[in-house]
């Protein structure tokens, strides 16, 4: 770490400091008033539920494919990672998709698959919880994208699987 007396001896490295704490600053000022201005009740539950839906089903679509290469053996690794990238990417978004209003479950009513959650409460009461569950198995499926050997990718694979099946018979009310 460069301290006070390392800058102030070197003016270039000074320079560049300063630079970077301005376009930092700049950056910081400059987007938080966008943020502010923007009307957050635009998005309604039933958008951000409809939004977790197209973001589960891209996730159910790629793990289809990982799932049929560890049910035949036959891996290819570049799809294989390309699969368990984006798997990965998409369950590190998708807890931020369950705001509170978003907890429109109701049982005992006929449910719309298309814009009805069948997200169960308990995400609700025991968010940490489904916040592991997500992160854990965004490592799996990470794991998965930089598997180089068929037994790395049937280990990850298998554990992202069971990641999967295990959130979804917590926290997935049947349809």
């Amino acid at each position: 770490m460069i301290g006070l007396k390392q800058l102030l001896l070197r003016p270039g490295l000074w320079l560049t400091a300063a630079a970077g704490c301005a376009v930092v600053l700049a950056t910081v000022l400059g987007t938080s008033s966008v943020a502010v201005s923007q009307d957050q009740s635009a998005a309604t539950p039933k958008d951000v539920i409809f939004a977790r839906k197209v973001l589960m089903s891209t996730i159910g679509d790629n793990m289809d494919e990982i799932d049929s290469m560890l049910e035949t053996g036959k891996v290819d690794f570049n799809e294989a990672n390309h699969h368990g990238d984006t798997i990965s990417i998409l369950l590190m978004a998708f807890p931020h998709l369950f705001p509170p209003p978003s907890n429109e479950w109701k049982p005992g009513v006929d449910h719309d698959p298309g814009t009805d959650t069948f997200a169960s409460p308990d995400i609700w009461t025991k968010f940490s919880d489904f916040y592991k569950r997500a992160q854990d198995a965004s490592k799996a499926a990470y794991n998965v994208s930089r598997s180089r050997t068929e037994a790395d990718f049937k280990k990850y694979g298998t554990e992202l699987r069971a990641g999967c099946d295990g959130c979804h018979n917590l926290y997935m009310k049947p349809q």
